[in-house]
């Protein structure tokens, strides 16, 4: 069983993964460009490639039973060119990390621990209880909107019910009122969505209908407190009207963990949109870390590691982006 860890995301996953595989697993790890002819046979080999990306530049492996994405978007496996005996999976189980994320967000906006601790060490007792001027503020009773209702948005409804909020939802395909979800509407009623919640939530996939989903429109439409949290792909969030909307202070701020521009080969270093948000006070820049947890590493190692025991065993696979042809 030869399986290939090609590139550095998915040299991430390796470590103890033979454990999980078992000893019949022949792992090796390789660079994200293959310029070395044993690398490349390697590669042309595999029985299995956990991998991000898969391309024309690549060597076709022409015995290849299974190419596992080690995360959930798959927008760089060209599958057409992956041979037909091969069938490509995705996973999930980041959606705890972000879950996380998002309320961990809300919560310091509504509770100063920081500003209260740096405040306390010069004696400044500026959050002190019993007076009316010193109040800080809470979640609960607040609503969040949640802009897809996938994975992510579940595991965020599930933890804002925890803290006692609304939640509001909207998804391309309608989503019933439960014990989860107060009100919920469908994309073509994004102009009451908007306006209905203090916070607003982006998780969905980018596709051409999503791309550039919330726009000038959308802000527009938002009550002015409002805050947008991008933890989807950051394009699903039109880039100038984002930036526009806080620089005027029509929305009262942003979290956005995900962007437009992106660290590459060439280029280490580089902010993360040919906009300044990084001079704006109202918004809080994180570098698409949401999901990255120890956590997420564990449960995606599981997942691809019995994905695998599956296909040699020749048992139903789970998270079929693409069936094998042959």
């Amino acid at each position: 069983m030869r399986i290939i860890f090609h590139g550095e995301n998915a040299a991430s996953f390796s470590a103890g993964f033979a454990d999980l595989v078992g000893p019949q697993a022949d792992i090796r790890i390789l660079p994200d460009v293959l310029d070395v002819g044993a690398d490349e046979r390697a590669y042309a080999d595999a029985d299995v490639i956990i991998g991000t990306k898969f391309g024309a530049s690549l060597p076709v492996p022409s015995r290849l039973k299974l190419f596992h994405v080690p995360g959930a978007g798959y927008d760089a496996v060209d599958l057409g060119l992956l041979p037909a005996s091969a069938s490509v999976c995705n996973c999930f189980g980041h959606e705890q990390a972000i879950a996380e994320y998002v309320m961990s967000a809300l919560l310091a906006r509504s509770i100063p621990l920081a500003d209260a601790d740096r405040r306390l060490r010069r004696g400044d007792w500026a959050y002190w209880a019993g007076s009316p001027e010193r109040v800080h503020g809470e979640i609960a009773g607040k609503t969040i909107g949640l802009l897809g209702f996938g994975h992510i948005g579940k595991a965020i409804a599930r933890r804002a019910k925890a803290f006692e909020m609304n939640v509001h939802v909207a998804n391309r395909s309608a989503v019933p009122t439960s014990d989860l979800v107060d009100r919920a509407f469908t994309l073509d009623r994004l102009d009451a969505f908007w306006g209905s919640a203090d916070s607003i939530i982006v998780s969905v996939p980018l596709t051409e209908e999503t791309k550039g989903i919330v726009g000038a429109a959308a802000f527009a439409a938002m009550k002015p407190g409002a805050v947008v949290v991008n933890v989807g792909r950051g394009p699903t969030i039109d880039e100038t009207a984002l930036f526009e909307a806080l620089k005027a202070g029509r929305i009262g701020g942003a979290i956005i963990d995900t962007w437009y521009q992106y660290p590459g080969p060439d280029q280490a270093e580089i902010l993360p949109s040919k906009q300044p948000f990084h001079e704006l006070s109202n918004v809080l820049m994180t570098p698409h870390m949401s999901g990255w947890t120890s956590g997420t590493i564990r449960r995606r190692q599981q997942t691809m590691a019995d994905n695998i025991k599956r296909c040699f065993s020749g048992s139903s696979l789970e998270n079929v982006v693409r069936a094998r042809m042959s």
